[in-house]
């Protein structure tokens, strides 16, 4: 049962609004909700962890090639605009965490805060739901990871540097595109590139391990910067990264080619169309298990010798990570997982 909040809570009005950028346009329309359960646990073989957990659906950054857009629509939401402007709480997030670890039969095992839709965005501010979780993570001792685009997690580092130093902890920055116009092009209510590489620097020097997310690869985009984004990265202290292909299932591919459309030329959209194609044997999207983060053929063999090649150069996702944390996210290949 979904309960809509007559009087939105402004994020930008909060003691942490230092961490966050300016408000964007769009207005907000919040829903809280008390869920029944708050672990997923996923199977597929196409992401690298089991457990995952989301207090927030739909997202204010607005990404453009997001994967989750699709889960709005379970709730009567579109997948375009409401998934930017409607967003929806799980109140109860921090309680049915807490009832999962008192669970008889939990054993410790990693979780990752962020599975679907960045549990860092503006509104975490005033709900605090991901402050509170990792809190009980500490508590009771049970590692995490962690994707955001978001600078409020520096708001975080404190808590995230002592389960770094106990259970275990990382943290990966998502920044797919190095060149600030494009990010705002497609990621408009995201902070810009060098603030979160400006993130990945702070968490690192504060004991939590950091790596960056160039996820989604989407050639004519962000496929010639690759290098340039790693060894920015590596300035910032990430030693571990990864991309995958960009995924554009059901109703995300209309809203990505609606949004390219407007803001590129015909001849850019054209080389961007035709590179996915390139990669995806002809079509735009590879709903096949196990192949849906990954492409094929000659172009995508090349970036992923591109992406590893440079990896190797800049000691980025080396196996001499003896400072790593005890219970720390498993070592997975580069591509196709996130931790």
């Amino acid at each position: 049962m979904l309960k809509p909040v007559s009087n939105p809570p402004n994020p930008w009005r909060t003691t942490d609004v230092e961490w966050l950028e300016g408000p964007p346009p769009a207005e907000l329309h919040v829903y809280e909700e008390r869920a029944k359960t708050i672990l997923s646990e996923n199977d597929s073989p196409d992401v690298g962890f089991r457990f995952s957990l989301n207090p927030y659906r739909g997202c204010h950054h607005a990404c453009a090639y997001c994967y989750a857009r699709r889960s709005h629509q379970y709730w009567d939401f579109g997948a375009g605009t409401d998934f930017e402007r409607r967003i929806v709480v799980k109140v109860n997030a921090p309680e049915l965490l807490e009832q999962a670890f008192r669970r008889r039969g939990w054993e410790p095992e990693t979780i990752v805060i962020s599975g679907n839709t960045d549990c860092y965005q503006p509104l975490e501010a005033n709900y605090r739901l991901t402050r509170r979780c990792l809190e009980l993570c500490r508590k009771y001792d049970n590692p995490v990871a962690i994707i955001t685009k978001s600078l409020l997690i520096r708001r975080d580092a404190g808590v995230l540097a002592e389960l770094a130093a106990g259970a275990g902890a990382g943290v990966f920055v998502s920044v797919p595109f190095i060149d600030p116009e494009v990010a705002r092009k497609m990621e408009p209510g995201a902070p810009s590139p060098l603030r979160r590489l400006e993130t990945v620097k702070l968490l690192n020097d504060a004991g939590v391990p950091c790596g960056v997310s160039l996820a989604p690869l989407i050639p004519g985009l962000n496929d010639s910067t690759i290098v340039e984004t790693l060894e920015r990265a590596r300035e910032a202290g990430a030693r571990r990264a990864f991309t995958t292909l960009v995924r554009l299932s059901g109703e995300v591919l209309p809203v990505f080619l609606e949004r390219i459309s407007e803001q590129f030329p015909p001849e850019r959209v054209n080389k961007i169309v035709n590179g996915i194609r390139e990669m995806r044997g002809g079509a735009l999207n590879d709903s096949t298990f196990g192949r849906r983060m990954e492409g094929t053929g000659p172009r995508w063999l090349l970036i992923e010798s591109l992406f590893n090649t440079a990896c190797r150069r800049l000691g980025i996702n080396t196996e001499d990570m003896a400072d790593e944390p005890r219970r720390a996210p498993p070592r997975r290949p580069v591509q196709g997982s996130l931790f």
